[in-house]
This record gives C-alpha cells, sequence and structure tokens, in this order.
C-alpha cells in the first residue's frame, strides 16, 4: 500500500478526478452491466428532464437518490439497468422557439409552416446536454448517456400510439368540451396539476351587476357578483342556490329594487338621496366603491333598505331576464334564465352567480345539466387562442380579454348595470412557462376517463411502497381520491400526434395502434411520426368512396401522457421486449421530487391502472424542495445559491451527495442549501475517515522500515477470534453497520445511514484507534500489532463497500491502495459484492464500550467541574451500577482502557446504587398529563412523596396503583443523586450520572500522582515537539532532557520514577543530555518553563550507533585497523536499511564487503546498538542479572 499525504494537504475534488479517469480507462460502469447480466433484473424507471435547461440542485439531489439506490441494487446481486431519459415534446420547448422566432399566435406558425417550426424545435431539445453529461458524470452518476432514450423517437412514439389505443378499446378515451385552464401565452390548455403550480398575489377588479327581472311587478333586478368582467359578454344564465333564502329590497333613498340572498344583504352598497332617475333606470351608486375582502371591512346597510319580499331560491327558477348584451341572441330560447345548484354559497358575492358556459366549469356544468347548451358544437367559445374576443363580440373583437376588462365595466356603467365597483387581491394562476395569468376557458379536447377507474386507482396506491408514508397516504391519496377525467390532448404542433383518424362527418373513427397499422390503411411509408411527418396521410373510408376519407385529428399529446407511458414506451413493448416488461412489471424503484405527486407519479399510475390493472412502480422516494439559505426558492438572477459546479470543485461531490442525503430533504420536506453544510460534511465525516486510513498505512508501512515483513492482512475469520476486547468490539460495530445500512436501503430510508456512519467513524477514530496507538504502533510485540493493523484493515474495507453506493469517489480512492495488500481482489469497489452479516453481532460488548464511553464523558465533566486537567492523575474512581456482567467488564477487559484515558490510578466497581445515590421519583408530566387530567395534582403529589423502598419495589414490580391510577415503569422518572459518604469532605469527592451509570472521582491529591501528572506533562510536549518538525510516527529519534531547575534532582527523580510510563508511550528512554553521543545530529531542542513550576528542554536527536569497541576489536583478534574500519563502515550505512538487514538476520549480519578485511558475524547487542537508548538499556539488564 501506498503512503499518503496529510488530511489537510487531500484534494477531495482532484482524488476524485482521478477516479473518474480510472472509471473511463476500466470501462466501470459498462464492465458492471456485463458482469451482472445474468443476475435478476431490478428496474428502475428514470424520469425524463427536459434538456433545454441546465441542472439545478433538485436535479442532482434527485439523481443521486437515484444513484445510490440502483448502485446498492447492484452490489447485493441485480442487473440494473440505467438509461438517461429526455422530455423532448411539449410547452417548454415550443414556448422557447416562440420567444426565439417572436412567434406570438398559431397563425404565425401555420405561416412558418409546421415543417419548419418543428423542426426549429428538434434542433434545441438537446441544446445542453452536453452540460447534463458533466455534471450528472461529475455526481458519480452511472447511467448510460449513450444508449439513453427520448420520448421524440420513433419507437418511444410509437408505443405512446399503442398506450392510447388499448385506452381507446378499453372505452376509455371519450371527445368532449371541458372547461380548463388555459395559457394564452402558450396558447393551451394546461392539466390540473400544471395550473396549480405558479400562483401569484394580485389585483383584479370586482363588481356587482344589475340583471332586470322580466315582468317583475316592482321593476327588481337580480344583483350577481364576478371577479371576470371579460366574461360578462358570454353569460347565458344565473345561478341561485335552491335552499338559500333571497330578499327583494328596495332603497329607501333613490328607490332602486334589487333581489340578492339574504345573508348578502350587507354587500349592496349605502346609497344616498340624490336626484330622480329617469323611469326604469337603476344607475350606479355614487358610494360603489369596494373595499378588499382582505380588509375584513362590512358595510352595515341594512337600514338602507326596505324588505318587500322572501323567497327560496327554488322559487326563482325560470325566472328570465334581460341580458346585459345582445352578442347570444340567437340562444334566446333557451338563454337568460335562473338556474339553481348547490356551488352557489351564502358566504360571497350575492348568493346569485352569472354564469358564462365557455368560462367556468361549474357554469358548463350547470349550463349543461339545464338544457342551455348540449354537448358537441352547440357551445359557442367567443374567446380565441390567443385569449382575445372572436368577431361575434363585436364591440370587443381582437382585444385580449385581461385587457378589455375596464372598457366592459364602462360598457356595464353606460348601461346603467353597474351596482358597485371595486378591487381586490387574491392569489391568481399563472402559466408555469410563459408567466401570463391563465384563463378558464372550454376547449375541444380528447380526455381519459380517469373518474371511472378512481377505485383501482386507490387500491394500487395501496399496494406501493413510498418514502415518507405520509406523501402516500395524505397527499397522493387525496390527490388520486379528487381525479378528475385528463385532458391528454394539447391543440399544439411538437408533441406525438394523437393516433385519431376521423372522417368528415365524424361518423367513423380508426385509432392507430402501430405504424405498421397506419402504414397498411393508408398505403404510405412512415418513418417519422411527427406531426408535419404524418397529418397529410389520409385513409379512404371503410364505408366506401362516396364517404371520402379520414384525416387524422390535428392535436398532439400532453407531454405528460408521454412520460407516464415511459416504463414501456423506453423499450418499445409490445413491438419488442416483451419478456422482459411483463416479467418485470411494476418497475422496482421509482424517484422524484414531491411536485411530481401531481405530475409524473400520478399519470405513472393512471396509464398503468388503465392498462394492466396494477401500479407503474414498487418502491418510491419522494424528495422534498432545495431552496436557497434564506428559505427562498433558488433564483439565478438573485444569484442567492452557489453553483453546483463551485461547491464540486471546492469540497468534491461525495461530500454534495452526504449532505443533500443528511437532509431534511430526502424526507420530502424542504432544505435551505448552505455550502458550509457541504464543508461540514467534510470536517466531520470524511478527514476523521481518512485519519484513521492514513494511520493504517503509516504504521503499515512502519513494519517494512523496521526490517519486518511487509504488512499482509491477516483472514478474517482468524480476526473474528481475537482476544482483544477493542476488536471484538470493532468487529461487532462494523457487523451492526452493514446490518443497519442494508436494513435501511431495503426500507428505501436513506437518510438514517449518513448519522448512523457518523457515529460509527466517531467510534472507529476516537475509540478504536486512540485507544490502540500502543497496539497499532507495535509497542505490544509484532503478533499483536499485526492483528489490530489487520482488524483495522478489514474494518475500513467492509465501511468503504458499505459506505460505495453512498460516496463512489472517496471509497474507491480507499479500496484501490486497500486491494494492493491481497490477492484476487476486484479491479474496482463498485464490482464487490455488499457485505454480509456474517455471525451475531456482540451486543454485550457493544453495549458496554458504549457504556464506558459514558462513564469516561462523566468523569472528564467531573474533572472539569473542579478545574483539574486530564495530564493530572487521580487515585480512584468508583463505578456504580446493578448490572454485575457490565461492571466485571469494566473492571475486567475494560479496565486499562478507562484507567490510561482518565489517567486514574484505581477503579472499582460497586452494584449497591444506594452507596453513593439517593433515589427520588418525578412524575412524567408529557405521559401522564392528558391521561390523568385533573388527578394529575394528586397522582404528583404521591409520586414525588416515594420513599427509597417505595421506589426499589416499584422498579422490582413494574406498576405502582396511586389514587386508584396504575402507573407503569414508563410513566415514573426515577433518578439518583450523589450522596456523599460519612466522614468525606465534598472537595474530595464527586460525582457524576447520566440516570444509568454513576461515577465517582476521588479528588484527593498525593506526590505519586503529581509526578505521573508531570510525565503526562513531559510527554505531551514531546509529541507535540516531533509534529513541529514533521516527523511522522515511523520516524525513529532519541529524546533527552535537561532540567533548568536551580535543583535539577527533583526533575531527574521524577523522571526516573516515570521511566516505564514514558518509555511504553514514547517507544524510548528519556535519557538526560549528558549523555547525547557525539556523533548525533540534532534535530531540535525547546525548552519549557512552569510546567507543575518545573523547567526543562527537551532535545530530539537522529539515533546514533554505539559501539562495543572491545567485542568489535576481538572479532579481528585485536586489530584496531581492521575494527576502525568495520565501524566506519557501519556508521555510512543507511540507517532504516541497516536496521532492516538485523531484523531480517534475527539481530545478526554478516559483514564481507570490507576490501582487505576478513568477513565477520556482527552481533546487535553484543557488537553494535543501534541507539544510545538500546545501548543504556542492555547496560543496565547486564547491571541487574549480574546484581
Amino acid at each position: 500500500m501506498e503512503e499518503v499525504c496529510e488530511g489537510k494537504e487531500y484534494s477531495f475534488p482532484a482524488q476524485e478526478e482521478k477516479i473518474l479517469s480510472l472509471w473511463d480507462e476500466i470501462k466501470a460502469f459498462e464492465t458492471q452491466l456485463e458482469r451482472t447480466k445474468d443476475f435478476p433484473e431490478y428496474i428502475f424507471y428514470d424520469g425524463p428532464p427536459f434538456a433545454t435547461g441546465l441542472p439545478h440542485y433538485g436535479h442532482i439531489l434527485a439523481g443521486t437518490i437515484k444513484d445510490i439506490v440502483t448502485r446498492y441494487q447492484s452490489m447485493t446481486g441485480h442487473h440494473v439497468t440505467r438509461r438517461f431519459g429526455w422530455d423532448c415534446h411539449g410547452l417548454p420547448v415550443e414556448h422557447e422557439i416562440d420567444q426565439k422566432l417572436g412567434i406570438k399566435s398559431r397563425e404565425d406558425v401555420i405561416r412558418m409552416g409546421i415543417g419548419n417550426y418543428n423542426e426549429e424545435c428538434r434542433g434545441i431539445v438537446q441544446r445542453y446536454v452536453s452540460e447534463w453529461e458533466k455534471t450528472v458524470v461529475r455526481m458519480g452518476r452511472w447511467i448510460d448517456f449513450r444508449n439513453d432514450y427520448k420520448t421524440m423517437d420513433l419507437n418511444f412514439m410509437e408505443t405512446v400510439w399503442w398506450t392510447f389505443a388499448q385506452l381507446y378499446q378499453k372505452g376509455l378515451v371519450y371527445r368532449g368540451f371541458k372547461v380548463m385552464p388555459y395559457s394564452t401565452g402558450c396558447k393551451t390548455p394546461l392539466s390540473n396539476f400544471e395550473a396549480n403550480s405558479n400562483y401569484k398575489e394580485v389585483p383584479d377588479p370586482e363588481i356587482m351587476v344589475a340583471f332586470p327581472i322580466i315582468d317583475d311587478s316592482d321593476g327588481a333586478c337580480f344583483v350577481a357578483w364576478t371577479t371576470t368582467p371579460w366574461t360578462l359578454p358570454s353569460n347565458l344564465a344565473l345561478c341561485v342556490n335552491a335552499n338559500l333564502v333571497y330578499v327583494k329590497v328596495r332603497n329607501k333613498f333613490n328607490g332602486k329594487v334589487y333581489v340578492v340572498a339574504e345573508s348578502r344583504l350587507a354587500e349592496l352598497p349605502v346609497e344616498k338621496a340624490k336626484k330622480r332617475l329617469p323611469a326604469g333606470g337603476v344607475g350606479v351608486s355614487e358610494n360603489s366603491n369596494l373595499k378588499s375582502k382582505s380588509s375584513g371591512a362590512k358595510t352595515k346597510n341594512v337600514d338602507s333598505y326596505e324588505m318587500l319580499d322572501k323567497c327560496t331560491g327554488a322559487s326563482l327558477v325560470g325566472k328570465k331576464y334581460i341580458p346585459l348584451f345582445d352578442y347570444f341572441k340567437d340562444f334566446s330560447h333557451v338563454a337568460f334564465r335562473v338556474v339553481a345548484d348547490d356551488y352557489v354559497t351564502s358566504d360571497s358575492g350575492t348568493g346569485i352567480v352569472h354564469c358564462a358556459p365557455a368560462f367556468g366549469e361549474d357554469d358548463y356544468r350547470v349550463c349543461m345539466d339545464n338544457s342551455i347548451i348540449s354537448k358537441g358544437e352547440n357551445l359557442v367559445v367567443a374567446v380565441d387562442d390567443d385569449g382575445c374576443f372572436t368577431e361575434r363580440i363585436t364591440d370587443f373583437s381582437r382585444r385580449y380579454v385581461k385587457d378589455a376588462d375596464k372598457d366592459i365595466i364602462q360598457a356595464v356603467k353606460s348601461k346603467d348595470r353597474l351596482v358597485k365597483t371595486g378591487s381586490f387581491t387574491h392569489s391568481y394562476p399563472f402559466c408555469w412557462r410563459s408567466d401570463t395569468p391563465l384563463i378558464y376557458r372550454a376547449v375541444p379536447s380528447w380526455f381519459v376517463a380517469v373518474e371511472k377507474i378512481k377505485d383501482q386507482l386507490l387500491e394500487n396506491n395501496k399496494q406501493t411502497y413510498w418514502v415518507p408514508d405520509f406523501v402516500k397516504e395524505k397527499r397522493f391519496h387525496n390527490w388520486l381520491e379528487n381525479a378528475r377525467d385528463w385532458a391528454v390532448s394539447r391543440s399544439r404542433f411538437w408533441g406525438t400526434p394523437l393516433p385519431i383518424w376521423i372522417s368528415d362527418d365524424s361518423e367513423e373513427i380508426v385509432v392507430m395502434d402501430s405504424i405498421e397499422k397506419l402504414e397498411k390503411l393508408s398505403g404510405a411509408k412512415v418513418t417519422d411520426l411527427h406531426r408535419h411527418k404524418i397529418d397529410h396521410i389520409t385513409i379512404p373510408s371503410s364505408r366506401g368512396p362516396e364517404f371520402g376519407v379520414l384525416r387524422r385529428v390535428e392535436d398532439v399529446f400532453d407531454c405528460w401522457f408521454e412520460s407516464g407511458s415511459m416504463p414501456y414506451a423506453y423499450i418499445h413493448y409490445p413491438f419488442e421486449n416483451v419478456e422482459l416488461f411483463e416479467n418485470n412489471f411494476p418497475g422496482h424503484f421509482v424517484a422524484e421530487g414531491l411536485d411530481q405527486t401531481r405530475g409524473w407519479f400520478y399519470t405513472l399510475m393512471v396509464l398503468s391502472t388503465a392498462l394492466f390493472g396494477k401500479p407503474a412502480f414498487r418502491n418510491l422516494i419522494c424528495n422534498g424542495l432545495v431552496l436557497a439559505e434564506d428559505g427562498k426558492k433558488m433564483s439565478k438572477r438573485f444569484k442567492n445559491y452557489p453553483p453546483p459546479s463551485e461547491v464540486i470543485n471546492d469540497y468534491g461531490a461525495d461530500a454534495l451527495r452526504l449532505y443533500i442525503i443528511n437532509s431534511p430533504v430526502v424526507r420530502a420536506e424542504p432544505l435551505r442549501f448552505k455550502k458550509d453544510g457541504v464543508y461540514g460534511v467534510v470536517k466531520d465525516v470524511f478527514l476523521p475517515w481518512y485519519n484513521a486510513y492514513r494511520f493504517l498505512l503509516q504504521n503499515a508501512k512502519r513494519l517494512e522500515v523496521e526490517g519486518l515483513a511487509p504488512f499482509a492482512p491477516i483472514d478474517q475469520q482468524i480476526l473474528q477470534q481475537s482476544s482483544n476486547v477493542l476488536d471484538q468490539w470493532i468487529n461487532s460495530a462494523t457487523h451492526s453497520l452493514v446490518h443497519f445500512v442494508r436494513q435501511e436501503m431495503d426500507a428505501y430510508r436513506l437518510y438514517t445511514v449518513v448519522p448512523f456512519l457518523l457515529k460509527f467513524l466517531d467510534n472507529l477514530t476516537n475509540i478504536y484507534v486512540r485507544f490502540n496507538r500502543k497496539r497499532l504502533k507495535g509497542r505490544t510485540g509484532e503478533e499483536d500489532c499485526r492483528t489490530a493493523l489487520s482488524t483495522l484493515y478489514h474494518v475500513l474495507l467492509t465501511a468503504c463497500k458499505s459506505m460505495a453506493p453512498f460516496t463512489p469517489f472517496f471509497t474507491e480512492v480507499l479500496y484501490q491502495n486497500l486491494r494492493k495488500v491481497t490477492s484476487g481482489s476486484e479491479d474496482s469497489i463498485h464490482y464487490c459484492k455488499f457485505p454480509e452479516v456474517e455471525g451475531k453481532t456482540g451486543d454485550r460488548i457493544e453495549e458496554s464500550v458504549n457504556r464506558m464511553m459514558t462513564i469516561i464523558d462523566l468523569a472528564r465533566n467531573i474533572r472539569e467541574r473542579h478545574n483539574i486537567p486530564l495530564k493530572t492523575p487521580l487515585r480512584a474512581m468508583v463505578i456504580v451500577h446493578p448490572d454485575a456482567e457490565f461492571l466485571d467488564d469494566i473492571t475486567g477487559k475494560l479496565r486499562e482502557y478507562v484507567l490510561e484515558e482518565l489517567n486514574v490510578k484505581s477503579l472499582d466497581p460497586c452494584n449497591d446504587t444506594l452507596k453513593y445515590a439517593s433515589l427520588c421519583a418525578e412524575p412524567d408530566f408529557s405521559v401522564l398529563g392528558k391521561r390523568l387530567g385533573k388527578s394529575m395534582g394528586i397522582v404528583a403529589k404521591e409520586v414525588k412523596a416515594m420513599s427509597t423502598e417505595d421506589i426499589l419495589a416499584f422498579e422490582k414490580a413494574g406498576e405502582v396503583t396511586i389514587a386508584t391510577h396504575v402507573l407503569k415503569l414508563s410513566d415514573i422518572k426515577i433518578t439518583r443523586k450523589f450522596k456523599y459518604p460519612d466522614n468525606v469532605k465534598e472537595e474530595e469527592l464527586d460525582a457524576a450520572g447520566d440516570g444509568d451509570v454513576l461515577v465517582v472521582l476521588d479528588l484527593r491529591g498525593d506526590d505519586s500522582l503529581f509526578e505521573a501528572g508531570v510525565a503526562r506533562e513531559v510527554v505531551n510536549r514531546i509529541q507535540k515537539l516531533r509534529k513541529k518538525v514533521a516527523l511522522e510516527p515511523s520516524d525513529i529519534v532519541e529524546v533527552f532532557f535537561k532540567s533548568l531547575d536551580n535543583d535539577k534532582t527533583v526533575f531527574q527523580d521524577i523522571i526516573n520514577s516515570q521511566e516505564q510510563y514514558i518509555r511504553d508511550v514514547l517507544g524510548s528512554l528519556l535519557l538526560p543530555s549528558d549523555l547525547i553521543p557525539p556523533r548525533a545530529v540534532i534535530l531540535t531542542e525547546e525548552g519549557f518553563h512552569g510546567i507543575s513550576n518545573l523547567s526543562f528542554t527537551i532535545i530530539l536527536t537522529r539515533p546514533a550507533l554505539v559501539f562495543n569497541t572491545d567485542a568489535i576489536a576481538a572479532l579481528y583478534a585485536g586489530n584496531t585497523k581492521f575494527a576502525q574500519g568495520l565501524q566506519a563502515y557501519l556508521l555510512m550505512r543507511d540507517y532504516n536499511n541497516l536496521r532492516g538487514e538485523f531484523q531480517l538476520g534475527k539481530g545478526k549480519i554478516n559483514v564481507n564487503c570490507i576490501e582487505d578485511q576478513p568477513p565477520v558475524d556482527v552481533v546487535l547487542g553484543d557488537h553494535v546498538f543501534l541507539s544510545f537508548g538500546d545501548y543504556i538499556s542492555s547496560t543496565r539488564e547486564l547491571v541487574d542479572s549480574s546484581g
């Protein structure tokens, strides 16, 4: 394995670029697909975006979710085809061309030629494909761009035809008028889900209009209220509620008589006495300005009117009135009369609604039900496709309807019909593309009869699994429950044409289900299904030549119909891939944003239910919206968010992936995007992970530096038998990680994985690596070192495999280096199988280590309270807990780690929880409050009064009855408060607990503790000095000290008494400076003052060879020249190479390369020592053995 740089020098983006090159070189994605081709299929549907815009964070989010799931499925034994798709038709494309070419109306397109227009559309469809591919690939997503699908492809369009034909055969298609949201900017009707996507607060006029009642004895007028004056020229009826009470009232000042709902009388204007009006004039109030509804103002005008009559709405039905305009006088025999319907309410307007059936959904229905209009050509729509009045409305012909509002109000006023006028602000729908106000307009459309299959839609929804489930159970369920027939046709040009050929008399209809059928019936060769390629094709009538030919209807499909057909159209079913589709439908997985509950998710469900009686998908992840940091919508114009490329270039794609996955947005909640949050992922996840990996590499390399055999990981099965408690723990924790990731990924809960990984990495670095430094650095022997390193190796490798779907780049970087020490490894981590959970996890040891860390945190808290630093040793600690097994672990396997980490000399267990604590009981008000109600006070008082014996009995029994209420363990909080033992002062002892375990620390000091504290301070300064001169952990140095105090014996005595501790930590002796060999190379020295009231200098030197001159001379029978030659030779050798040779020779080397000198065997420890510290140690051993 190669050595790597420090974390602060590691560039995540640069390394990701290298991995992209590696994947290209080995054709990683293609190879994975090939290797898994015989595995079970996992069918993933990629919703097609428009390529007419650049990818944003919403696309990156959805793409990341899709990539994580599909990578995981590939690693768990599936073949996952991933083809990118493009939505090529529809309004977004046409709107751009209209803007580019200055097209304002439908006629402009006809003049230009549909063929020329469509080819312009085709030309921009894939304008940003290269930018999309660049961003998607850079994010690490594996998906096929070469074999992508496009909704404008011939095969895709043919399946769309087949889909429609199937619906037609099932009786689920019909033609009719429907009042729909209509975009005058794009000149097309919109689906309901499109119309609901762009609301704005806008001011609109509101007026009350008088309609004189024919043959009324009092000359009364119906008063209707409207906010759309432009619909008044098309008025055909007035609608009341049959169950409401209506009143006829006369103004006391001017004699005008009105009919309104009794509940709305207060809305009539306050009239003042004024000059007498001509007979029959109704006039407009001088005080007729309406207040905004939002102001809440109401005119108290009841006293201004005299009550003439009361009646029910039902009694008004059938009454005729004088129309406002005569544009529809040809309808007089059926129109201009009162009808009734429950949609009229008593809480708005006047209780009388004016009906223009071409411009209101309820208006259309009510007029149809009352035979004012009928199905077919009877309906006159007096507004054209551009939103302008037709020639029928002579006074306003060719005027845009919204622009004509003011003039229509003036015309009403000039006819003395304006009762009241004003304006109000309300939420109004705008076109999501052209940003122009929508109108409601009756359009001839072809419909899918969704309402017929509503029950089956609801049932199929139950068969799907959603994350989060509330979107399925609430939002999507409610949308399905209120589903309406779907208008699938659009009066546009660039789209899949409806495959309907119809005769001139509309008696004969042929629906094409294939290109073959069209070619057979028409005799024409078909290579493209777009309008300009097939609109000219006719079909002879089956009734004979005298009936002429059938021509295609002009409409094209709503592009949502195309994307909803995607599960079959992208593989050209049923013309190809029949077995693939039928064996794997419904698909396994889809993922898109919350807005698609009314878009793609809905159309997928409708079409699959209608065609196959099944849902289109089994599993679905629904994400929320990515907002700017200020909570507003991301806006290029306002530049309120960092470009994705900037974030990726600064922190890398993996960090961005984890940031968005570990956020509320994956639970269908909004995310306020913060660039600092991505940096937080680098700091909190990747750097600790990288540092643990680097620590492994450094210490694996150290083995070679020390001349030992290169690192090769011990087999994992053997490691499972390790007797080391932390090996057992980290192996168990790794199994838990694998189990958890598998469990959560199988449940599609991506957002739970990152917090678990964070905790795992924290445990790996701050527990396993930190507490095992001696083992990993070889201080406990080579065998134990290799066991610890191998354990760390396998843990890192398993963690990488588990996280590969989430962080494909970083895990690949680590894997490519880790794989170098094993044979037969895969070329990419993404070819590896996802780790299996082998055997049982060590729940007990995991719990014990978790408790150990709690103990350590509690003990640190006590130290902080008393300002006692960790470097100051303490005499003893007591762990209080009733669990004997846990106490056995803490005082046995885990004892040394607790003592060393907390710098405590002894540890004592105590399972008598009352020895150091008193028990208190508190009722859990959050649990009991609602349940007990008024009894809460009495119960709370008795719970708080429970004695220690009562509490113990309660804990044993599991319940207690108080004031007739049975309380369980979950209803009462038991707390343990520290109780000082007898004859102990508060400053001598302190404790901390978490409700589970209690830690008691003895705070009293003595001389031995002082000396141990000084030793830790000295070691700390030495370690910092090593870092200061950029020494690697594997670099060997010798350390010397010099006391700067007057009494130098104090510091010397401390060093002597703490020699074993210092040697264990440093791996070498700390020696007096007067022993520095003359040949030693000093690396650095630094003085320290006031450390525990002591001052000293620390000196670091390169290790220097020490020779036993007498023994070397004896090798050559006293020949001084030869002895000096050998010493000179050894001194010129590279230190690390020489050290390695001695280790390979088990402490002995043969020197036979010195010219004119006989070969000799040089023995380490007899003839030469590799450091002065080794020489001193050897000398002491001799003294000890001779003594």
